[in-house]
């Protein structure tokens, strides 16, 4: 993770302090820790991270104000990678942010940010343009969006790697997760591109419009 570039915007101080010196020892540099989201915007409008993690609930209301925040990020900085972190998953505003971008965004709860190197791998991701979804935050969405039956053409399994897809899993990682073989994974994922209409001129992004395609419903 050398020379990322990171705004920290949460307001619990103890939370930030340690997101800070953790991505320090990471070498990591973080370039402003800020309690609120008026901050945020004027510390990503100076210093243009890599990078920004994101408290969902801070001042003054704390309801939305971070995931407020992190739309507008989204929106006038679009090559500014955002990742959330959240104690519980806030399905609407959710929807909105990870479907108004196919790439740079992550939605993580608070839980498991306790496991470092599933955080760390999801802020290099987003950081590189890709996703890092929660497991529960597919979870939740997949079954809001069901009930327009916008997946209804995939199969269990591969619903199965589709979820996987949104983690973040590669191939191999899918296919060990699974305990099937990258050849059967490789199958799964044609399968599901064709279902949901997603040609090869998308490239890499199908894996990430794969996922999001039932945003859109």
């Amino acid at each position: 993770m050398t020379s990322l570039r990171v705004v920290i915007a949460e307001d619990s101080v103890l939370l930030r302090e340690g997101i800070v010196r953790l991505l320090e020892e990471q070498e990591c540099t973080v370039v402003a820790a800020v309690g609120d989201g008026d901050e945020l915007l004027k510390a990503v409008a100076e210093h243009r991270p890599d990078v920004c993690v994101v408290d969902v609930r801070m001042p003054p209301t704390f309801t939305d104000e971070g995931l407020r925040a992190a739309l507008v990020l989204r929106e006038q900085y679009p090559d500014t990678g955002v990742l959330v972190l959240s104690q519980y998953v806030e399905e609407r505003y959710a929807s909105e942010l990870i479907g108004s971008n196919p790439g740079g965004v992550g939605y993580l709860l608070k839980d498991r940010v306790a496991d470092v190197d599933q955080f760390l791998d999801g802020l290099r991701r987003v950081a590189g343009g890709g996703a890092a979804l929660d497991p529960e935050v597919i979870s939740q969405l997949l079954v809001r969006s069901s009930k327009a039956d916008p997946l209804a053409a995939l199969s269990p399994r591969e619903q199965e790697v589709l979820r996987a897809m949104a983690e973040g899993k590669s191939n191999t990682g899918i296919a060990q997760a699974l305990v099937v073989g990258e050849g059967a994974v490789e199958k799964h994922i044609s399968s599901i591109f064709q279902k949901l209409r997603l040609s090869s001129t998308e490239g890499e992004h199908r894996r990430v419009l794969a996922v999001l395609r039932f945003l859109d419903s």
